[in-house]
C-alpha cells in the first residue's frame, strides 16, 4: 500500500473508501490501535503534526492479528479534508512521511488537490473520484427507501439524481428530509422540487418569457413574488445557466452576453449584495438581449 491522495466532490465515498480498506485489513478489534483518523474539525496545525502524528508513526506494528489473520505490519493515518491544514502543517508531514514509510502509511482525503503542497502529492498516488453516475445514485437510493420501507416514485428518484448532482451523501439528505415531511406518503417530484430549493421549471420558463414581452412591471411583479417565495437567486443562476446554455431560441452573441451576467450576478451575490437588486439587474439585462432583435 502506497501513500494515498483521494481527492474529489464530496459525497463520492472517499472517506468510506478508506475506512473500509482498514476495516478489511484490520479487523475490528485492532482497527482502534492502527487507524488515526484526523478530520477538519480535530486540530491539525503544525504542532499535533508534529506530535501526536510523529509519536504515532513511530510505534511498530506486529503482521498477526487476535483471529489469526495475517494483518500488513504498518498504520494508517487518515488525513480527512487535507485541502483545510496550513501549508506549514502540510510541510511538517513530508519528513514524517519517508521517515516512518517502514511503519506508517498516510491517506489524505481532500476536494481541491490544488490546495495541497507539491511536495506532498508527489509522495502520494493520486486516486481521483469522480460524480457518481446516475445508475449507481437510483440503485442505491432504490436500496435505502426498500430498507427504510420509504414509497417513492420512479420520477422522483431520478429526480432526486438529477438535483444533488453526482453527492450521494446529499440526495439521501435530501431523501430523509422529504420522508420526514410527507410521513409515511408517497413522496413526489413536486416534493423533491420543494425540499432541494430548486426552482420549478414553470418558474424559469415564465421568467424568460416575461423577459421577451418587454414589459418592466410585468418584470418587477414577478421579480418581487420570486424573492417573496423564498427562492435563493444563486440557485436561479444556476438554473437559467443551463436553460439559456442548452436553448436553441437565442443567437450565440446574446448567449455569451447573458452569461457573461450570470457570472457577474454569480459573484455579486457570493460578495452579499441584494438579491433583489442583483435579480433585476440580471432580467433587466436578459429582456435587453431578447427584445433587441
Amino acid at each position: 500500500l502506497p501513500n494515498l491522495l483521494f481527492y474529489g466532490p464530496p459525497g463520492t465515498g472517499k472517506t468510506s473508501t478508506i475506512l473500509a480498506a482498514a476495516r478489511e485489513l484490520y479487523g475490528p478489534e485492532l482497527f482502534r490501535q492502527r487507524v488515526l483518523e484526523l478530520n477538519a474539525s480535530d486540530e491539525r496545525g503544525i504542532q499535533v503534526i508534529r506530535e501526536k502524528v510523529k509519536s504515532f508513526a513511530q510505534l511498530t506494528a506486529s503482521g498477526s492479528r487476535s483471529d489469526g489473520k495475517v494483518c500488513p505490519p504498518f498504520k494508517i493515518v487518515i488525513l480527512d479534508e487535507a485541502d483545510s491544514m496550513t501549508p506549514a502543517a502540510q510541510a511538517a508531514l513530508r519528513r514524517t512521511m519517508e521517515k516512518e514509510s517502514k511503519t506508517t502509511r498516510f491517506c489524505l482525503i481532500c476536494n481541491y488537490i490544488s490546495r495541497i503542497i507539491e511536495p506532498l502529492t508527489s509522495r502520494c498516488s493520486k486516486f481521483r473520484f469522480k460524480p457518481l453516475s446516475d445508475k449507481i445514485q437510483e440503485q442505491r437510493l432504490l436500496e435505502v427507501s426498500e430498507k427504510e420501507h420509504v414509497k417513492i416514485s420512479s420520477e422522483a428518484v431520478s429526480y432526486l439524481v438529477k438535483v444533488s448532482e453526482g453527492d450521494l451523501r446529499k440526495a439521501i439528505t435530501f431523501l430523509q428530509s422529504a420522508t420526514r415531511l410527507m410521513g409515511g406518503k408517497e413522496i413526489t417530484e413536486k416534493i423533491v422540487t420543494e425540499i432541494a430549493g430548486v426552482i420549478p421549471k414553470e418558474t424559469t420558463d415564465e421568467l424568460l418569457s416575461v423577459c421577451q414581452s418587454g414589459s418592466f412591471e410585468k418584470l418587477e411583479t414577478l421579480a418581487k413574488n420570486l424573492i417573496n417565495e423564498g427562492y435563493a437567486v444563486a440557485q436561479l443562476v444556476n438554473q437559467l445557466h443551463d436553460t439559456i446554455v442548452e436553448s436553441e431560441d437565442y443567437s450565440d452573441k446574446q448567449k455569451s452576453v447573458m452569461v457573461e451576467k450570470l457570472a457577474e450576478v454569480d459573484k455579486c451575490l457570493a460578495d452579499g449584495a441584494d438579491e433583489f437588486l442583483q435579480l433585476m439587474s440580471l432580467c433587466a439585462l436578459v429582456m435587453q438581449q431578447l427584445t433587441q432583435n
